[in-house]
């Protein structure tokens, strides 16, 4: 690493974090493909151990000995600053040790992140990056394949996304479908059986699906407020539903995944 003292918030080799505006990051035409900012030296870890290349850090003096082993062989800026600029620069207060500027990877095909899964997570235009994030860390923790999120779903990328998934956006294989619902279709063909996680009168309770589940199996998740779409439920092969108690008719999506993946954990 080449250490880099910043004193002024506005110097300009601080672009790529400033604002922290996500979407700008991702729509950066240099590099090709865009950027997205790593937060954390574990999650700046778990990006580097997933191949992902960083273009620079930034972070706090008492910070360095923590990140120095993990970036010694990049030939990169460590931007050290004290904490006022890295607050003004960021719009937050640092705790969390560093933030990294990484390259984003390009996304993979349908076909790569399905070869050899058995058991995936559709994300179904969930807009909310922490429900996102927290569907990826319960799709790391409790043993599932992959995951592919619809044309309208959030960036897993996104900084909070990636902060909230403690960085395993950055492990699971993943993409996004080019059209929904026409990409239930290539879900059948790889032999998956569709499982909508919705609330339905026909709907089979999930302790008995997941008693002989398929081999293949898609769990189908809706957005936050309205659930899956119409569209979204025709493309599936079945409804599953978690049973509630005391007038509580549904959890949280986040939540549900965690249910729906671990009644699922040995299929």
């Amino acid at each position: 690493m080449q250490l880099v003292p910043i004193d002024d918030p506005a110097d300009e080799r601080l672009r790529d974090y400033v604002g922290l505006t996500d979407v700008v990051l991702r729509r950066v035409s240099e590099p090709a493909d865009g950027l997205y900012l790593a937060e954390s030296t574990k999650v700046i870890e778990r990006a580097l151990a997933a191949g992902h290349r960083p273009r620079s850090v930034l972070l706090l003096q008492k910070w360095l000995d923590e990140l120095a082993p993990l970036l010694d062989d990049h030939d990169i800026p460590a931007y050290l600053a004290p904490a006022e600029v890295l607050e003004r620069v960021t719009g937050f207060v640092m705790h969390r040790g560093a933030l990294a500027s990484m390259h984003r990877p390009p996304l993979r095909s349908v076909s790569e992140v399905l070869a050899g899964a058995h058991r995936v997570v559709v994300l179904e235009d969930i807009v909310d990056h922490t429900n996102v994030g927290a569907i990826f860390r319960a799709v790391a923790g409790l043993g599932a394949d992959a995951v592919l999120i619809t044309p309208r779903c959030a960036d897993p990328f996104y900084r909070r996304a990636v902060r909230v998934s403690m960085g395993t956006v950055l492990q699971i294989p993943w993409t996004r479908l080019a059209e929904w619902p026409e990409g239930a279709d290539q879900l059948h063909a790889a032999g998956f059986v569709i499982a909508a996680l919705a609330l339905d009168d026909a709907a089979v309770d999930l302790a008995e699906f997941a008693r002989h589940p398929p081999a293949r199996v898609a769990l189908l998740l809706g957005t936050e407020g309205d659930g899956l779409s119409r569209a979204g439920l025709a493309a599936a092969d079945t409804v599953v539903t978690i049973p509630m108690s005391r007038g509580v008719d549904s959890l949280n999506v986040a939540a549900a995944s965690a249910v729906a993946l671990w009644a699922l954990r040995h299929a």
